[in-house]
């Protein structure tokens, strides 16, 4: 089968799902209305709280929601053909994913920005609000060790990628600063300052092949170890300062990027139209995977997770997104259309993948040892390692493969074939852009959580101006996540990461659902049933699996942590779901008021 008519499905589906269904949710669902002023605006306060330009915060929204979930996890799923991971992508993100992401953001909109603890203490009840913390505070620490792990390995001994990822901090920076010298985000200086950005991007992306032959190139090749202090640095650093200084510009150049190579990707992938060289179903969906060990179901929705649904994104729209919100009905622009956006991500990574020859896609992500007993031989490999330069042999994980598929993608649009070894260059830099943005963003919304916990002891953390509060909030939630980052490897902390993602996008469900029944709305509960219904079977199960086959057999202490995490996390999620059964049952029988927030 051909990439062509997969890409146009799959544009289709994504545009009818944001024409037609987030605008019944935006109309009956959440009624959305401009007239109601938004925190943005009515607690002001120049730092967190900043009315911002609907297309500057998509672009924000997006860099931060989008990390390394949409690359790698339809990446490994291809080992069970590509058919699954693509039809749970399209049907995932239009009924789950962007659902899940606009319901958070427009309920946090309507309760001044506050966290996703913070709603469901007041939606379900304080021992919710409790859980949910917890929950959220592991998630998030697990989520940022995960991803900073990935760019730890990609930026790590590499001088070129670390001067293009290093450059985008001064320009971003230099970007803020224009922006709110002119008036803090008008039309004007908003396009002044995105060209100027773009263009000083793509000049660091050029010259980073110079400054990586050159004598400076010494002082740019950092370690593993020194490139993760450096990554805990930047986190603390993007943490606590001014948001519209270095986050929102930040991540608003790193949208162009990612969204300027996702639309030169698709549109090469319909002009060269690859022929999918991977089974549609592999015979590795009854398990025995060399890449994944657990069957099909469940495992193939937790492996691709954020490309259809993830619960990471909840933080980020409870947490600096709806505080920057200009008006209502731009939740539906941001929260509903960048999951769809991600969900596209997503499709584009698995093509790329399945674009291979089977045999070299396992060779690539599967250790040599363990191949060898595959019976594969590979075809193009070798040719590829030769123009490349590297050798590309057991590289596990994902970013490797993905980063060849594209390149051989745009190396067969015309003209493009001897530039091979420079888009593979290129998508690794691509692949580190996607990752870091969910550090910073991750780091900030992890503040606001421990703020709003350690408030509950001290009333000067809840604010927002107290600035021994944010380093000291700070600070805790980059040695938590650096810790692990030092001690983690990538074979224990992906599996975590795929676990307790979703099973955050559950309790953000169930959350959701609850803010819809107490707002007298029950009739429209489906809307999130649903796909609560479905992620929390499936994921409760995969955990069960994994801590019973994967995590407890390892025999080691970071197998017994795994699982105790793990169990820990479905206690969670099942305290949650109990809890909000019986708020549900107790509003819509009358014996307790709907309460509609505003």
């Amino acid at each position: 089968m051909h990439a062509l008519p997969i890409m146009v499905v799959a544009l289709c589906t994504l545009a009818i799902g944001y024409r037609y269904y987030s605008a019944f949710i935006a109309a009956r669902v959440l009624v959305l209305d401009d007239s109601r002023v938004t925190p943005a605006h009515r607690l002001a306060d120049g730092k967190d709280f900043v009315p911002t330009n609907r297309w500057v915060l998509f672009g924000h929204h997006f860099a931060a929601i989008t990390g390394a979930g949409p690359l790698i996890g339809p990446v490994l799923a291809v080992q069970f053909g590509f058919l699954p991971g693509l039809s749970w992508i399209l049907i995932g993100v239009v009924v789950g994913g962007a659902v899940h992401d606009f319901i958070i953001l427009a309920s946090s909109v309507r309760r001044n920005g506050r966290s996703l603890a913070e709603i469901a203490r007041e939606e379900i009840g304080p021992v919710a609000g409790v859980i949910a913390a917890i929950a959220i505070f592991f998630t998030v620490v697990i989520a940022i060790a995960a991803m900073g792990f990935a760019v730890v390995n990609i930026l790590a001994e590499s001088p070129w990628a670390t001067f293009t990822i290093g450059m985008t901090i001064p320009i971003a920076l230099v970007m803020g600063a224009g922006m709110r010298a002119r008036g803090g985000g008008g039309h004007g200086s908003i396009r002044n300052a995105t060209i100027l950005g773009v263009a000083a991007l793509l000049v660091a992306v050029w010259g980073g092949r110079g400054v990586a032959l050159s004598s400076v190139a010494h002082y740019l090749k950092l370690s593993q170890p020194a490139m993760i202090y450096a990554i805990c640095i930047y986190g603390f650093v993007a943490s606590v300062l001014p948001v519209w200084l270095l986050l929102v510009p930040r991540d608003y150049l790193s949208a162009y990027m990612k969204l300027g190579t996702i639309a030169i990707l698709v549109v090469g992938i319909m002009v060269v139209n690859p022929e999918l060289k991977m089974d549609a179903v592999t015979e590795f969906v009854h398990g025995h995977g060399p890449i994944i060990p657990g069957k099909l179901f469940p495992f193939v929705f937790i492996t691709i997770a954020c490309g259809a649904i993830s619960g990471f994104h909840s933080l980020i729209a409870s947490g600096t997104t709806p505080k920057m919100i200009d008006r209502e009905s731009d939740t539906r622009f941001i929260g509903y259309g960048a999951m769809l956006m991600e969900g596209l991500v997503g499709i584009t990574s698995l093509v790329a993948a399945a674009s291979l020859y089977k045999a070299d896609y396992f060779a690539i992500n599967v250790p040599p040892a363990k191949f060898a007993h595959l019976g594969m031989t590979p075809v193009d490999l070798d040719a590829m390692m030769r123009a490349i330069g590297e050798d590309l042999r057991g590289r596990t994980a994902g970013s490797v493969s993905l980063a060849v598929g594209i390149a051989k993608i745009f190396s067969g649009l015309p003209g493009m074939k001897a530039l091979l070894a420079y888009w593979y260059h290129f998508i690794v830099m691509f692949e580190a852009v996607f990752i870091l943005t969910t550090v910073d963003a991750g780091t900030r919304v992890a503040r606001f959580l421990a703020q709003e916990t350690l408030g509950r002891f001290d009333a000067r953390f809840l604010k927002h101006d107290w600035k021994p509060g944010i380093y000291f909030s700070s600070a805790l939630v980059v040695v938590a996540w650096g810790a692990f980052l030092r001690t983690g490897s990538i074979s224990t902390l992906w599996p975590m990461l795929g676990i307790a993602n979703q099973l955050l996008a559950t309790t953000a469900l169930c959350v959701g659902t609850t803010v819809i029944v107490n707002a007298g709305r029950a009739r429209y509960a489906w809307v999130t049933l649903v796909p609560l219904s479905f992620v929390a079977t499936t994921t409760l199960t995969a955990a069960y699996l994994s801590t019973v086959n994967n995590f407890l057999k390892l025999g080691n202490f970071q197998g017994w942590l795994d699982a105790v995490v793990s169990i820990a996390l479905m206690v969670c999620t099942v305290a949650v779901l109990v809890a909000s059964v019986r708020k549900w049952i107790l509003v819509t029988t009358g014996r307790s008021a709907a309460a509609p927030a505003g």
